[in-house]
């Protein structure tokens, strides 16, 4: 079993909800898919049974909402060719997804996924959560470029969200 990413929380002093904890939990799976070749049956069952809401190696993790991690990460799995070629449009030219490291990776597609999929959360609400979980593990310079590619993925998927402002 790999080592989760991230610990319990996302940023100190900010009190995460069942559905960020499930985000967090989505990027870490999404993660070991890509990293270690998990299968989606196998990555519901550990994460199931182990990371959502458990206590591993001391660390206590916050309790998810189960549903909506599973719906993430096989949403992904399942959204996958046709989210790639719209993070490839957003990112900048020579620097495709797969160029990109794989915890990253995970996060811009599961905020993809998001703003594709799940309509229900606001844009500027998924944008926030996934550049926040980017930024517990990467430099200023890549939250960055979550955010700037997660917003240009927003403003195209959900255009009306953003008119007039």
């Amino acid at each position: 079993m790999a080592r989760p990413v991230e610990k319990a929380g996302v940023k100190p002093g900010r009190k995460a909800n069942k559905r960020g904890a499930a985000r967090l939990a989505a990027v870490q799976a999404l993660y070991q898919m890509d990293v270690a070749g998990t299968g989606l049956n196998d990555i519901f069952a550990e994460f199931e049974s182990h990371w959502l809401g458990g206590e591993i190696e001391g660390a206590q993790y916050r309790p998810a909402e189960a549903a909506f991690f599973r719906d993430i990460v096989g949403g992904v799995v399942r959204e996958q060719s046709r989210l790639d070629p719209q993070i490839d449009a957003a990112l900048a030219r020579g620097w495709p997804l797969k160029r990109i490291e794989a915890l990253l990776r995970a996060v811009l597609r599961a905020g993809a996924y998001e703003l594709a999929c799940r309509r229900e959360v606001p844009a500027r609400v998924v944008m926030s959560e996934y550049v926040d979980i980017a930024g517990a593990f990467v430099e200023a310079e890549e939250t960055g470029m979550v955010n700037a590619v997660l917003d240009q993925l927003a403003r195209r998927l959900r255009a009306a969200e953003f008119a007039g402002g």
